[in-house]
């Protein structure tokens, strides 16, 4: 059985569906006058008025490269418990990415830290791997280093945020000081965003979440990578839970007041590819969710899965 159409002779409708496996969902009419290519590198060019199977011909030729735009971002870090510093963000990275035809890409999305635990690293094939965000730390702990770090806890002695990673985050805010720490009014540090350290907090207030960053690769403005806001706790009016980070952002989870009240989860990282749809395969495995904006198609990984150029 062929795996591409011959270059002259006889082309069976065999030839064509192995050549193009998704042969019954194009729009062969939008394609006139255009060069298609083949995973193996040969090419062809459909007429610009009837195609006819004498379009198929395989010819020599080298699929060329095409350019993806990118962002990763992996999860998000937990918020600590009891004057709990706020969970840094998921490390964050975009950009743009050359894709050869008919390789492999690889998408590996991080999960969010759970109350007081760094989040998990997402990678994308041939993008720098990014670090998840660290942890934030609860009465009289340092904040955990990460994608962002995550924000120092309140305490008896001065407990400082954790720090970012260059070119992805943050680093988190400090925690408030009381030297007898039982009685009085303990705040977080924020946790550091992509944007923004978390802010440093104060015996009266809880340290701000560093600010994240707005991308518009789906073809909206969403922001990612926001870290988490400080908590008290120790005799502080400020009382709760924290707030989780959210789905696919990155986001670290708040700081919590007093014991029984916890930190929240961290938000869960994404990956998402954004390709010429004249270049778009639709060979892609692990779900991801498929849209289009203008004259891109966007892949969103929300697990892990692949796709090939």
């Amino acid at each position: 059985m062929s795996t591409y159409c011959p270059a002259s002779g006889t082309i069976t409708m065999v030839d064509i569906y192995n050549a193009f496996p998704n042969i019954a969902s194009y729009n062969l009419n939008s394609y006139r006058g255009q060069t298609y290519y083949y995973s193996n590198g040969s090419s062809g060019t459909f007429s610009s008025g009837t195609i006819n199977m004498s379009d198929f011909y395989s010819t020599t030729g080298t699929a060329p490269n095409y350019t993806s735009t990118y962002l990763v971002v992996a999860g998000g870090g937990g918020g600590g418990s009891n004057a709990g510093g706020g969970g840094g963000a998921g490390g964050y990275l975009t950009g743009t990415l050359s894709l050869s035809s008919g390789s492999t890409y690889t998408a590996t999305v991080g999960g969010g830290g759970a109350i007081a635990a760094s989040g998990s690293n997402s990678s994308f094939t041939g993008v720098t791997t990014a670090i998840g965000g660290g942890n934030g730390s609860g009465f009289n702990s340092n904040g955990g280093n990460g994608g962002s770090g995550g924000g120092g806890g309140g305490g008896q002695t001065q407990k400082v945020g954790g720090t970012g990673t260059s070119g992805q985050g943050s680093i988190g805010g400090n925690g408030s000081v009381d030297a007898i720490g039982i009685s009085a009014n303990l705040y977080g540090g924020g946790g550091g965003g992509s944007s923004g350290g978390g802010g440093n907090s104060t015996t009266s207030s809880r340290g701000a979440a560093g600010a994240g960053t707005s991308n518009s690769i789906t073809g909206s403005a969403l922001t990612y990578s926001t870290g988490g806001s400080g908590g008290g706790g120790y005799g502080g009016t400020d009382t709760g839970n924290g707030a989780a980070g959210g789905a696919n952002t990155g986001n670290g989870g708040g700081g919590s007041g007093a014991s029984p009240d916890v930190g929240g989860a961290g938000g869960s990282g994404v990956v998402i590819i954004s390709v010429p749809t004249s270049r778009y395969t639709g060979s892609v495995t692990g779900s991801p969710t498929i849209t289009t904006s203008g004259s891109n198609t966007i892949i969103k990984f929300t697990g892990s899965g692949t796709y090939v150029a």
